[in-house]
C-alpha cells in the first residue's frame, strides 16, 4: 500500500499554510472565539431552569 499519496486538497492546504504562516494564528483566534471558551455557570443554570419540555412528536400538531 502506497502511504506517501497526497490529495491535492492537502497539498494545496500545506502550500498555502507554508506562504502564509499568519493563517493558524487566525485559525486559532477563530477557534476561541467560537468554540473554546469557557463555561459561565449562572448562565448554564439559567439555561436549564428556563428549558420547556419538548412534546413527544414534533412534527405532528393538533
Amino acid at each position: 500500500m502506497d502511504y506517501s499519496y497526497e490529495s491535492d486538497h492537502t497539498k494545496f492546504i500545506r502550500e498555502l499554510l507554508e506562504k502564509n504562516p499568519e493563517l493558524q494564528e487566525k485559525r486559532k483566534a477563530a477557534r476561541n472565539m467560537w468554540w473554546d471558551r469557557g463555561l459561565d455557570k449562572e448562565e448554564q443554570k439559567k439555561f436549564k431552569e428556563s428549558n420547556d419540555p419538548k412534546k413527544p412528536y414534533a412534527y405532528y400538531s393538533e
